[in-house]
């Protein structure tokens, strides 16, 4: 009888610390929130449905949560105070509402939260019948978008900041396949702070379509909000590059201040 009570005791303790344990897990929180505006759709959707891929696994492991959105209307103030981390995944700087250019201004400007953009994100200029956005060329150097290379080249990225925390693990150079090189009405340098640039004399085909000095990472030192812009993102091929992930993967955690 006793030894019957002893067993029943433990089998009680038991079941209670993990009836305990599963409790916590599910009211444990999130690490932090992450907005994800995506372009739908066109030449970017195979980069973007990557880039997605990959972030649920990089999310999961670092135990932070994401919604994805595809246009700008529900983007407000009140809206942006949940997220941490703004992450503009080719979405272009036009097709935006003037409240959720209001609201973004703030969230950056206020330091609210961090910005991680991507290639389309400095696609500035009159687009499908938008004007140019003067806020968001200021905030990428004030620049205006030029030229491209349209058939796609393969390039070697050079370090700049080697001790900016996004380049934490990145070797000095890196090779970026298949991506599509804007080049811009001017250098952005004078007006941000460069963290890597592209050396035009290694893509791949060969092309004539050169800025000279031409960054291809930075910050806008003078926004509040931390903030990264990566040139790079138009082909899915992007996400078999080691170098390009883990610089992502970085990008999110600073932006959010993790490390």
């Amino acid at each position: 009888m006793k030894k019957r009570s002893i067993f029943y005791l433990i089998t009680g303790l038991f079941l209670f610390c993990c009836f305990l344990s599963f409790g916590k897990n599910l009211t444990k929180k999130p690490a932090f929130h992450v907005l994800v505006l995506t372009e739908k759709g066109g030449i970017h959707e195979g980069f973007v449905i990557a880039a997605l891929d990959w972030l649920k696994d990089f999310a999961a492991e670092n135990k932070f949560d994401f919604e994805v959105i595809n246009k700008t209307d529900s983007i407000t103030e009140a809206y942006l105070s949940h997220y941490q981390v703004f992450i503009q995944l080719n979405y272009p700087p036009y097709m935006w509402t003037d409240q959720s250019k209001d609201a973004f201004i703030k969230y950056m400007e206020e330091g609210r939260g961090g910005w991680v953009g991507f290639h389309h994100a400095s696609l500035l200029g009159e687009f499908d019948g938008y004007p140019m956005w003067d806020w968001f060329s200021q905030f990428m150097g004030g620049i205006r978008w030029k030229n491209y290379i349209a058939a796609r080249a393969t390039a070697t990225v050079r370090v700049e900041d080697k001790n900016h925390p996004v380049m934490k693990g990145l070797p000095d150079t890196f090779s970026i396949p298949d991506d599509e090189w804007y080049t811009y009405d001017k250098d952005p340098r004078p007006n941000v702070h460069v963290i890597a640039n592209v050396d035009e004399s290694s893509y791949q085909p060969p092309s004539d379509i050169k800025m000279g000095d031409h960054p291809v990472i930075w910050s806008n030192d003078k926004i509040k909000a931390r903030n990264i812009y990566f040139q790079m993102g138009h082909h899915a091929n992007i996400f078999h590059t080691e170098a390009f992930k883990k610089m992502f993967g970085n990008a999110i955690l600073w932006a959010a201040g993790k490390n």
